[in-house]
């Protein structure tokens, strides 16, 4: 029995122990906008992919200067011969003097070591040279002298890390951007959700008053069931909202790097970003082209098509390397490297290899010839970016300026409706405006609510379009 409540203790304590672990990993954020893209910029999982490409560049930089250092290698081999190779030697080169006597003899004790007969041909003496193990113990240095190819590949380690430089920074600000939209979409979820639950309970309290007007028969049953149908769709309205909200919700995290199971709460309201974001001076700023990210990935990828031409060149020219090297060699019939008494000889090499490319059929040439087509089309490319880059700032400040000006109508828009729906309320329950009316007025109000939302959503995401054609930052760690 002891032993039972031993068991349930320990798996209670357990089962606790990995709800409070599971509950503890799921952290709670609390978050401004500022603070949301700040936190997206660290945890954000392509700006941490992005990271590492720079890491990468950074060591593929180091590989390629490596190249044309010195390079040491060694190597060991141990051979052991399970049966020794036979050569025969013609008897008609040996006379008849004790050297022939002693190779034959020689022979014959191989042939007994090995245990096996050996039939040779008639005139021949069947010989075996050497031990039946050795081994043989090199170490050698490798100097590139000169080579084409690293010299170019040395002026190309810039743009590579250029490149990977200016990619973490494109990523950085399509992330910003990513999490204003997110972020200004859970605002909007969750103001839509408010307005929508509010409008819900105001016009169910109509509806229920409007229906007991009617069970006393001083109104029509049509003004009831008008009224039903615009609370119907009000609710399916408010249940898709609240959908909504949750995906938004997720997509936030998502953009965060962050599991979609933590919570977020926010500390900015959509109409306080909407004044924030209301910059009117932003639609008179101008950059060079040059500094906008885009125009500096297409100058990366133009530099980029020119190294390739420098590098076919380079192939057409002589590479030149040399090496020394350094070893020993040992003989022996059984296994006695390690022993002290062993004789080991020494080697040394020293020597240099000139390669020369002299005729390849018209191979290169035509290589080199692509190399530069594809650097012309880098130039086109890079030209076509540059107007790009000018229509989409002008379309950005056309868009911009159109949402500043979408959000005054907006806000004044949603007063008008707001007055006419009170009214026409007014108007219902004294008999003067029919029902049809009232929810003509309540949908007019409800779509200027949706409105109103929008356009403060829209004054936010097209500001950000904006800003991020027009920023100029470059890559650093403390970005």
């Amino acid at each position: 029995m002891r032993s039972k409540k031993t068991s349930l203790l320990l798996l209670f304590l357990a089962l606790t122990t990995g709800l409070f672990a599971q509950q503890d990993s799921l952290k709670t954020y609390s978050l401004s906008l500022m603070e949301a893209i700040e936190f997206g910029l660290e945890n954000n999982y392509q700006s941490k992919i992005a990271e590492k490409d720079i890491q990468i560049a950074l060591q593929q930089k180091w590989e390629i200067i490596a190249q044309g250092l010195p390079q040491i290698g060694a190597n060991v081999d141990y051979q052991n011969f399970l049966k020794q190779p036979v050569t025969l030697l013609p008897a008609a080169a040996f006379d008849n003097t004790q050297s022939t006597v002693d190779v034959v003899e020689k022979y014959f004790d191989n042939v007994n070591r090995n245990n096996e007969p050996v039939n040779s041909p008639e005139g021949f003496i069947p010989v075996t040279f050497g031990t039946k193990q050795s081994m043989n113990a090199t170490a050698t240095w490798r100097q590139l002298i000169f080579d084409g190819s690293y010299i170019v590949g040395i002026q190309s380690v810039k743009t590579l890390l250029q490149i990977s430089k200016n990619a973490k920074t494109k990523t950085d600000l399509e992330i910003k951007k990513a999490i204003i939209h997110a972020y200004g979409n859970v605002l909007l979820a969750e103001e839509s959700v408010e307005i929508l639950q509010k409008n819900t309970t105001n016009l169910r309290k109509n509806y229920d008053d409007t229906k007991k007007i009617f069970e006393n028969g001083l109104t029509e049953q049509e003004d009831v069931e008008q009224l039903e149908i615009t609370l119907l769709n009000l609710e399916n309205n408010l249940s898709r909202s609240k959908r909504m909200k949750s995906i938004a919700y997720d997509m936030l995290k998502i953009s965060l790097g962050i599991p979609v199971e933590s919570k977020v709460m926010l500390t900015n309201d959509l109409d306080e970003l909407a004044m924030k974001y209301f910059d009117l001076s932003l639609l008179a700023q101008e950059i060079p082209v040059e500094e906008n990210i885009d125009y500096r990935i297409a100058k990366n990828r133009a530099e980029s098509a020119d190294i390739q031409v420098k590098l076919q060149k380079a192939k057409a020219l002589p590479t030149l390397s040399g090496f020394v090297n350094y070893g020993y060699q040992a003989y022996s019939d059984e296994f006695t490297f390690l022993d002290s008494e062993q004789e080991y000889f020494g080697q040394s090499i020293l020597g240099v290899s000139l390669n020369i490319p002299i005729f390849s059929s018209g191979s290169r040439s035509a290589k080199t010839q692509q190399r530069k087509l594809e650097y012309e089309q880098a130039l086109l490319d890079l030209e076509r970016t540059e107007n790009e880059i000018k229509r989409k700032i002008n379309s950005a400040k056309i868009e911009y300026e159109f949402s500043l000006e979408n959000y005054q109508n907006a806000v004044k828009n949603l007063e008008l409706a707001q007055r006419i729906e009170n009214k026409n309320q007014i108007k219902f329950f004294e008999g003067i405006a029919s029902s049809f009316e009232l929810s003509e007025a309540q949908r007019q109000l409800y779509t200027a609510q949706q409105n109103y939302l929008e356009s403060m959503l829209q004054v936010i995401t097209s500001k950000v379009e904006l800003e991020n054609l027009l920023d100029t930052r470059t890559y650093s760690p403390n970005n």
